[in-house]
């Protein structure tokens, strides 16, 4: 059961429903990548809060997310749970309740939702979901029965039109609706710069760094191997241009530091399973077990084999230039 969030993090995070801090003011929903339409679904309650006496801008979601119940299947998350709850705190968030998401909660109908997590739990003053919110057993309610069903408790709900953004994909000018499962496609596809666009920010890694095999010295650019949320989504496989900066530590050298990222199997070494490895550009120092914060800003270059560690020593060098230019041309 989480009681606290980690890093001295001033949001409340709890898994028990006798833990929360009420009256609350809700953003209700799954909230994975806490993307610019997360955003605007979570600011009518900041705004509520502000202007209430003692009520917590709360933001509810599920635990495990629903699809992972429903399938069976573990999913990878845009956002884990430590790298949420601090982009939530830059919001101005200052709880999470993560409803454990079982058999009895998937059962209960509309009517008991509201009555039971909304009501009893909650104490909600004010609630914000996003027009295709859906809730109770077999997704049944909608936000506009979600606003009925509370009005008799005298609960007032904001209902947020979905987020699109003035894209050039598919077609010349058209709008496009941001969501998490079209961020998840861009990502899969390595178009890095169109997936911030819709975030709001650069996608990020935050992980520790471990002990490698250390194959990067041997051909001079050592790399600082990461060691990640088992839940965290990977992006395609390939070479980024990121930005690099230390967590928790004094250690003011490492601020948005250029880098360049390799996600992948490293095929040229036989390697077996995907790895986390960032080259700091003009970098030198002891990074093993610090906490890094990793900002993908482009992607460079699909994953591939070379004949010799000579042939990628070359490549990497080319890599290494791009990046440069790359953050030195400000994109």
């Amino acid at each position: 059961m989480l009681n606290l969030s980690k890093n001295g993090c001033s949001v409340w995070v709890t898994s028990s429903t006798e833990l929360i801090q009420t009256p609350t003011a809700v953003a209700l929903g799954k909230f994975d990548g806490v993307h610019r339409g997360h955003q605007r679904v979570i600011q009518p309650i900041l705004h509520k809060a502000a202007d209430a006496e003692r009520i917590y801008p709360t933001v509810i979601t599920f635990l495990p997310h629903p699809q992972e119940f429903f399938t069976g299947k573990p999913r990878r998350l845009l956002t884990p749970l430590d790298e949420k709850v601090q982009y939530l705190e830059l919001l101005g968030v200052e709880q999470l309740v993560l409803i454990p998401f079982n058999q009895e909660l998937s059962a209960l109908t509309p009517e008991q939702f509201v009555e039971q997590i909304i009501v009893e739990k909650l104490q909600a003053a004010q609630i914000s979901v996003g027009q295709d919110f859906c809730f109770g057993s077999n997704r049944s309610g909608t936000a506009f029965d979600l606003q009925v069903l509370v009005a008799k408790y005298g609960i007032p709900v904001t209902i947020v039109p979905l987020e699109t953004h003035q894209d050039d994909l598919p077609l010349q000018g058209s709008e496009t609706r941001i969501s998490t499962s079209l961020i998840r496609q861009i990502l899969e596809a390595g178009d890095i710069e169109r997936a911030n666009l819709l975030l709001g920010r650069p996608y990020t890694f935050i992980g520790t760094v471990v002990k490698g095999q250390q194959l990067g010295r041997t051909i001079g650019f050592p790399t600082a191997n990461l060691q990640l949320p088992q839940d965290k989504f990977l992006p395609k496989q390939g070479v980024y241009a990121v930005r690099v900066s230390a967590i928790a530590t004094s250690d003011t050298i490492l601020n948005n530091h250029p880098g360049v990222m390799n996600i992948g199997n490293r095929p040229t070494v036989d390697g077996t399973y995907p790895t986390v490895e960032v080259h700091l550009l003009d970098f030198t120092g002891d990074l093993y077990d610090q906490k890094l914060q990793i900002q993908l800003e482009k992607f460079l270059r699909s994953e591939q084999k070379f004949p010799s560690l000579e042939a990628l020593k070359a490549q990497i060098q080319v890599d290494c230039i791009i990046a440069r230019n790359f953050f030195t041309q400000g994109r």
